[in-house]
């Protein structure tokens, strides 16, 4: 009997993850999620993903303890800088980058994806309706994936890991069209860069603008409270 194929899925809550585990789950992976808490402002999305990863099946779900507010240099890690809502400038990296924050998350799955012996780590980057953020890009992901086969036991021993981006071509009205076929519930999901205790979005941070143009321009109805 063929052994189920196994996938460490990126889950931060929101909804581009939520997707991504809703493809994994389709395509017939076995599906082992990690979410971060990293010292971010918005951390209803922690029980968000917690919720998520319960309701869609995963197989396990676990939550990564990393405090990049020792580090700082973002919106979303440092308490005196201000999340932005005016939108992002063409060609500026906005200060909601966390510095590195995709390198260390992509670092974490590569290490479960050796232990449970997975060959395919799913993380929900995007490179169309997207903040600008430098560890979003197919080239970074491309350069990734050569250097965790060049890393790690399973990649010299020939069990090649491939870093799987569904939605890296698609708008934000895609990506909720592609999540409402395979039927995510949205509801569940916690984009906002500043959301309050309860997951309740602001509406006016960049997180929040894009996702509500992409149910708009997707056809389908918002389901996200908003403070």
């Amino acid at each position: 009997m063929n052994k189920k194929k196994k996938a460490v899925i990126l889950l931060s809550g929101g909804l581009d993850s939520a997707t991504v585990l809703a493809i994994a789950n389709d395509e017939g992976y076995e599906c082992h999620t990690m979410s971060f808490d990293y010292g971010q402002r918005h951390r209803a999305e922690l029980k968000a993903a917690e919720n998520l990863a319960k309701q869609m099946g995963a197989a396990t779900h676990r939550v990564m303890d990393v405090d990049m507010r020792k580090i700082g240099g973002s919106a979303l890690t440092d308490d005196s800088m201000e999340v932005p809502t005016e939108g992002v400038v063409e060609g500026e990296i906005p200060i909601t980058y966390v510095p590195a924050r995709n390198t260390v998350f992509l670092s974490y799955a590569l290490a479960l994806a050796e232990v449970v012996e997975a060959d395919d780590i799913f993380i929900g980057v995007n490179a169309v309706d997207y903040s600008g953020y430098p560890d979003c890009r197919p080239e970074f992901i491309n350069a990734y994936e050569v250097m965790a086969n060049l890393a790690t036991k399973a990649g010299v021993e020939g069990h090649k890991l491939k870093v799987q981006t569904p939605l890296i071509d698609l708008s934000k009205a895609q990506i909720i069209q592609a999540g409402d076929a395979l039927g995510v519930d949205y509801a569940l999901t916690v984009s906002c860069y500043q959301a309050d205790d309860q997951g309740k979005a602001c509406g006016v941070c960049d997180s929040c603008r894009l996702r509500k143009e992409g149910f708009r321009q997707a056809g389908v109805s918002d389901p996200t409270l908003y403070q």
